[in-house]
């Protein structure tokens, strides 16, 4: 295969959207930094750590081969991210109350392991689903041992519990099994068994009832279950057309929960406005234009598959948490990609970008 130069475009877009993120993490976290560790710049400062790091990671995938990512490889990554799943279950390893296990806590920074699951899922899925081809549409061969693993990875994930990242885990993967060829009665079949265990996950989980009724009146329970919500949406009407300006966020003097991870997008809009709001979404939507259009040129059905799921992982990721903020979606814990403080995601996130790249290198073939 013939090397290209990498894909500029999406670099840049990444580099715009880190730049983004690294002034707003600081701008929305200096009160509850101040408040709570007497340092305005604490967050800002791990984040930078996390981001040399994610950096570096970028840069030597973008270097690699992305067909090496394959065989024992690809297994290996998966297999690392079921022990770490397994691990993360262990209160003695995370600090955590015994009903939220999230986080694997590593000297001073918190590592979440579902973060490397999803990136690890997709360059295994990516992989065997190449090389299943010939027996993708057969359910038993070809289907059925990539579902269990999928299933395995979301059973564990919930126990965590974390379901937005489970529905969104099987959101990416359904979408690449029907991409890979897998056959439509197939996949209706894994959506249908998938709504009722939604449904029971929802529906016999007190808190998350509590979310989901709360998203079907939102005009109630303002100073509740629906504070959040509420909170995020006067901070989008504040900012109006222009916004009040970098750094002059009154949501952010603790009225605002979680305004350097989950809800950074309010504070874009409160601080930066309509058009600064449009202007993050339009970079989002450019980086996902040229991951689809990298998928589109790749050299191989691999190279599709993975630049389409990480593509794919990213678009999610950014609909379900912009959603959050402006109401249209039950409250969840995912965050924005590169622009949320959280450096497991940081990390992640260009470490699939570095991936794209490196299957941009690569000339167009016919396959």
């Amino acid at each position: 295969m013939k090397e290209n130069s990498i894909d500029f475009i999406l670099l840049t877009v990444t580099i715009l959207l880190v730049g983004i993120g690294m002034v707003m993490i600081y701008s929305s976290s200096s009160v509850l930094s101040e408040v709570k560790y007497q340092d305005s710049s604490f967050f800002l400062k791990k984040h930078l750590i996390m981001l040399v790091l994610g950096t570096a990671v970028m840069v030597l995938a973008a270097l690699t081969d992305y067909s090496k990512l394959s065989g024992r490889v690809a297994q290996f990554l998966l297999l690392a991210g079921f022990v770490l799943l397994v691990v993360v279950l262990k209160p003695k390893f995370t600090g955590q109350p015994q009903m939220v296990c999230r986080w694997i806590r590593i000297w001073k920074f918190n590592f979440q392991p579902s973060e490397f699951m999803k990136l690890a899922l997709v360059v295994y899925m990516a992989d065997s689903l190449t090389r299943r081809q010939d027996r993708i549409k057969n359910f038993v061969w070809g289907f059925l041992p990539h579902l269990l693993i999928l299933l395995m990875v979301a059973g564990l994930i919930i126990l965590e519990p974390a379901l937005g990242t489970t529905v969104a885990i099987m959101i990416i993967i359904t979408a690449m099994f029907f991409l890979a060829g897998v056959k439509l009665s197939h996949l209706g079949g894994l959506v249908l068994a998938a709504l009722p265990i939604i449904y029971f996950s929802i529906s016999h989980v007190g808190y998350r009832l509590a979310r989901v009724k709360a998203f079907l009146r939102p005009e109630e329970n303002l100073q509740g279950i629906n504070y959040q919500t509420y909170q995020s949406l006067l901070a989008l009407g504040s900012g109006g057309l222009r916004g009040v300006g970098l750094g002059h966020s009154r949501q952010k003097f603790l009225f605002l929960p979680a305004p350097h991870t989950d809800f950074i997008y309010a504070i874009i809009g409160e601080e930066w406005g309509f058009i600064g709001a449009v202007v993050v979404l339009s970079l989002f939507l450019v980086f996902i234009w040229r991951g689809l259009r990298i998928a589109h040129r790749a050299p191989d059905l691999q190279g599709f598959l993975l630049a389409s799921g990480l593509t794919i992982m990213i678009a999610t990721y950014t609909a379900v948490n912009i959603g959050v903020t402006i109401g249209i979606c039950p409250t969840t814990g995912l965050p924005l990609p590169f622009i949320s403080y959280g450096g497991s995601s940081l990390v992640l996130s260009l470490a699939s970008t570095g991936i794209l790249l490196s299957i941009s290198r690569e000339e167009r073939q016919v396959w």
